[in-house]
C-alpha cells in the first residue's frame, strides 16, 4: 500500500508545472486524484497518463479558481467521483511582472482573485468534506517571492504573502477538526512560470548562478514535501510555512525577473 492509500487529494492547476508532478506522485502513493485546471486539455491529458499507470485513480476537471461557483462544482463532482476529499493542495496561480509604478487595479486584483482569493474559496468549499471524514490537509503554494522579493512582483509577491497568512490562519480556527493547513514556499523552479519570469538564456543562466546550489529546483523536488504533507507522516505538523528554495531565502541575493 502507498502513503496516501485511503486519501482523496483535489490538486488545482494540475495541467502543467508543479502541479503534474503532485498530481503524479500522490496518485503513485495510492491516493485518488481530482486534477483541475483551466485549460482542460492539459489536465485531461495528464490524467490519462496517471490512469495508465494508477488504475484509473484520476479525474480531470476544468477549473477557474477565482470562481466560487465553478469550485463548488468541481467538488461535488469529486466528491461524487471518489467520496470525501482529504487533501487539497492549493497549487493554481499566475505571475505578475509588472513594474511597481505600472500596477493598475485591474492587474492587481487579477493576480489576487487567482492566487489569493482562489485559495481561501477553495478551502472554505472543501472543508466540510474535511470535517465530515473527520481528518484533512491543505497544502497551499506560496512562493520565495514573499520571503525574499527580487522586485518588480508586487501583485504576485502581496498575493502569496497572503497565502501565508490565510494558511496561518485556518491552521488555529481548523485544528480542532483535525485539519492541518501547510505553506510551502518554492523558490526557482524549473516551470513555465520559470520560462516566464527568465525568457532568456541569460537570464535563466543569471538565476542559476545566484543560488547557493548553483541550480534551480525541479517540480519533483516540491512534490516530495507536498507528499509528505498530505501524508499521516506529518501527523503534527500545521501552520508551518515550508521553504524549498535550495537556501535562497538565507543567501539574500537578488533574483530578478524581466518586467513587462
Amino acid at each position: 500500500m502507498g502513503r496516501l492509500s485511503g486519501k482523496v487529494a483535489l490538486i488545482t492547476g494540475a495541467g502543467n508545472g508543479l502541479g503534474v508532478a503532485v498530481a503524479k506522485l500522490l496518485a503513485e502513493e495510492g491516493a485518488k486524484v481530482i486534477a483541475t485546471d483551466i485549460d482542460y486539455d492539459g489536465v485531461k491529458k495528464i490524467v490519462e497518463e496517471i490512469n495508465k499507470e494508477s488504475n484509473e485513480s484520476a479525474i480531470a476537471l476544468k477549473h477557474d479558481v477565482s470562481s466560487k461557483d465553478e469550485w463548488i462544482s468541481v467538488v461535488e463532482e469529486g466528491v461524487k467521483a471518489f467520496g470525501p476529499i482529504t487533501v487539497l493542495v492549493n497549487n493554481a496561480g499566475i505571475l505578475a511582472t509588472t513594474k511597481y509604478d505600472q500596477l493598475t487595479y485591474e492587474k492587481w486584483q487579477k493576480v489576487m482573485d487567482i492566487n489569493a482569493w482562489g485559495q481561501f474559496v477553495g478551502m472554505q468549499t472543501v472543508v466540510p468534506h474535511m470535517k465530515e471524514a473527520g481528518i484533512g490537509s491543505i497544502i497551499n503554494l506560496s512562493s520565495i517571492a514573499a520571503v525574499n522579493s527580487g522586485g518588480g512582483l508586487t501583485a504576485y509577491t502581496a498575493s502569496k504573502g497572503a497565502v501565508d497568512a490565510i494558511s496561518r490562519a485556518a491552521a488555529v480556527e481548523l485544528g480542532e477538526f483535525n485539519i492541518r493547513i501547510n505553506a510551502v514556499i518554492p523558490g526557482v523552479i524549473q516551470t513555465q512560470l520559470f520560462e516566464e519570469a527568465f525568457p532568456t538564456k541569460e537570464a535563466k543562466d543569471a538565476a542559476m548562478a545566484s543560488q547557493p546550489l548553483k541550480r534551480v529546483g525541479r517540480p519533483i523536488d516540491v512534490a516530495y514535501l507536498v507528499a509528505y504533507l498530505a501524508s499521516d507522516e506529518s501527523y503534527f505538523t500545521s501552520g508551518t510555512s515550508q521553504l524549498i528554495d535550495g537556501a535562497l531565502n538565507v543567501d539574500g541575493s537578488r533574483v530578478a525577473a524581466k518586467l513587462d
